[in-house]
């Protein structure tokens, strides 16, 4: 950011007026001589103000230059880009299916038998939603998490009993609503996860006995109040003919990278392919972000013989030293290999340059070549990223450059302040001084006046 520095001297524009009977033009005089005594300081501060707000504008516009390289590596640097892939299900219907990691590439036949489903179970009818359900204690329990209501007369109600379950700060996993037909009020009761293992138990004690109408355990198998709507049951599916289950339908870790959600019954076929596009995007992105830095760099440190003008940070070693060691970085060796290799080059001007027919076929490895070039700590991800630590991090080289610039452009407004008070004082003296001069001439012009007055009277009387 731009820091002024300028005069904020205060001239002698008041003084508008010709000598008090002089003749003297005070204000002209003073101001004339004031601006002589501050034109070398003022022209001083003022051009190293000027140059220190242009360095300060460069290093801006080379450090977002640089910053934007280094998002540009994200996805090179975690090898995203590289090891993407496309994952296409026959029946969308049937199963979806993500990359989670980096999927073997290949096809796989799946068999969804059974989709994981929570347990869901209803109460009998009640007349209504404030009709009473009984007293004393109604636990409900799932997978070996329990809560516990103690219910009266004064909290009893259907509604009741499903607000107490649906507040419940340990509730284990039970939501409660009521559903209202024809024959009256019912208290649904729904696991909120679904498998076998998450079916909940609901059982009652002590009080007058109403609570046994909320009464249900599977494993009982018969006598329960509730009756079932859905019965909790785990996913059952296979892969390739290997049969598999899980608790849910967004399945983890059957396939090594791959995340698979069941939808329904049925059979479909999952294919794994390379996804090249992901890597050549993410590298052409690199080439166009470090040619912008290169463009900038050039602007700023041109020379220009026809005009004989130059850019702000010409010779400046900071900039110089980033832009070789860029250059150097981007077209040496990684990891026994290069950029050249994946169809990009350096020009004579600086420049990257993309072939993209030749990145096409590089990436048609699976992204095998680039991982090899970037990956790694003695990869070009890691020496690139090394460098441009040392140079936009918090403590980097530019924050440092930048601070010191700062500084000195503080410095500069306190010169600027002291010299401007300096020349206020000088001012309110020269007025004084000259002001003073100013009458003092008035009262010998008048003295001067009134002498030749006495001389002229003195010559008519001696003619007489």
């Amino acid at each position: 950011m731009a820091i002024t520095v300028g005069s904020t001297t205060p001239t002698t524009g008041l003084l508008t007026s010709m000598g008090v009977g002089s003749g003297l033009d005070v204000a002209t005089l003073v101001d004339k001589l004031v601006a002589a005594k501050k034109a070398p300081q003022q022209n001083q501060i003022t051009n190293q103000a000027a140059l220190a707000n242009t360095q300060l504008s460069s290093l801006g516009q080379i450090g977002a230059a640089l910053s934007a390289l280094q998002s540009a590596m994200a996805s090179i640097t975690d090898g995203s880009a590289f090891n993407a892939r496309t994952v296409t299900s026959a029946d969308t219907d049937v199963l979806g299916a993500t990359a989670s990691g980096s999927p073997v590439s290949g096809s796989y036949k799946i068999d969804v038998t059974q989709l994981a489903t929570a347990l869901k179970a209803s109460s009998g009818a009640f007349a209504d939603s404030s009709a009473k359900v009984g007293t004393g204690t109604l636990t409900l329990a799932v997978d070996g998490q329990s809560m516990s209501l103690d219910l009266t007369d004064s909290n009893n109600s259907l509604a009741q009993v499903r607000d107490a379950i649906n507040k419940a700060s340990d509730n284990p996993g039970i939501s409660a609503t009521i559903v209202t037909g024809t024959d009256g009020a019912h208290l649904v009761l729904s696991g909120t996860r679904t498998g076998a293992a998450n079916g909940f138990v609901v059982s009652s004690s002590g009080g007058d006995g109403g609570l046994a109408a909320l009464d249900y355990d599977a494993a009982a198998g018969s006598g329960n109040a509730l009756t079932v709507i859905t019965a909790a049951q785990d996913a059952q599916y296979s892969i390739d003919g290997v049969a598999g289950h899980g608790a849910g339908n967004s399945v983890s870790g059957a396939i090594d990278g791959l995340t698979l959600n069941l939808v329904a019954s049925g059979q479909t076929t999952l294919t794994v392919a390379n996804d090249p596009s992901k890597g050549s995007s993410a590298l052409s992105n690199l080439v166009n972000t470090y040619n912008s830095f290169v463009g900038i760099y050039q602007n700023l440190t041109k020379y220009d013989a026809t005009s004989g003008t130059a850019g702000a940070m010409i010779g400046d070693a900071t900039i110089n030293g980033i832009n070789s060691t860029l250059s150097r970085l981007v077209g040496g060796v990684a990891n026994g290999t290069s950029l050249a290799a994946l169809g990009i080059s350096l020009q004579v001007d600086g420049t990257l340059k993309l072939d993209n027919g030749k990145l096409t076929q590089a990436m048609s490895d699976g992204g095998k070549l680039a991982s090899q070039l970037f990956g790694g700590d003695t990869g070009l991800a890691a020496q690139l990223n090394g460098q441009l630590d040392q140079w936009v991090g918090p403590n980097g080289t530019l924050a440092g450059r930048t601070s010191s610039i700062s500084q000195q452009l503080s410095a500069l407004k306190d010169q600027q302040a002291t010299l401007d008070s300096r020349m206020a004082d000088l001012t309110a003296r020269y007025q004084a001084q000259f002001t003073a001069l100013d009458t003092l001439m008035s009262k010998l012009n008048s003295t001067s006046s009134y002498l030749q007055q006495q001389f002229d009277a003195l010559n008519n009387i001696n003619k007489k």
